[in-house]
């Protein structure tokens, strides 16, 4: 048995076939709901995790450049190999807990605006071209359902955490 790779869980949060059209209807219907976070509460660790709602919202934009520069070269037909990310050594460079939470929400927000217009503009059957990234095959469609999955996983832990449910 083949261990499953780890952005499995992503991709089984975001089922949808049509990766263009849901990564806009997640921004028009789930993104608002990040607005309702306080400052405060952005700025807290709420245990057991290890980051603030702040730094939660600056590794999902730090996590989308990294989909979206994949799924551009793939697109692009690039089939070099690139490497992976490491997300706490990224964190531990970040400056995420200085600035207001406004600002990284912004910041969010136009990186998925971006991703989109990437995805929305890509070549008839773009979406279905391979690389290899951190070791593992994607399509560029995988990438942008990998996008959407990554979202809704942290989203589903924030609400967690604001519900006081740990």
């Amino acid at each position: 048995m083949t261990d499953l790779p780890p952005f499995q869980r992503y991709l089984d949060l975001a089922p949808e076939a049509d990766c263009v059209e849901t990564l806009a209807r997640q921004f028009e219907e789930e993104f608002p709901r990040l607005k309702l976070v306080s400052e405060e509460e952005a700025s807290i660790v709420h245990p057991p995790y290890a980051w603030t709602i702040k730094e939660v919202i600056g590794h999902l934009s730090d996590t989308e450049r990294v989909f979206s520069y994949r799924a551009l070269r793939f697109a692009r037909g690039d089939t070099t190999q690139l490497p992976g990310f490491d997300q706490d050594l990224f964190m531990a460079n970040s400056n995420f807990n200085d600035r207001p939470y406004h600002q990284l929400l912004q910041e969010l927000y136009l990186i998925r605006q971006s991703t989109m217009e990437l995805f929305r503009t890509l070549p008839e059957g773009a979406l279905d071209l391979e690389g290899t990234a951190a070791g593992y095959q994607w399509t560029v469609r995988n990438l942008g359902r990998c996008s959407v999955g990554h979202v809704r996983h942290h989203a589903a832990i924030i609400q967690q955490r604001l519900a006081g449910g740990g």
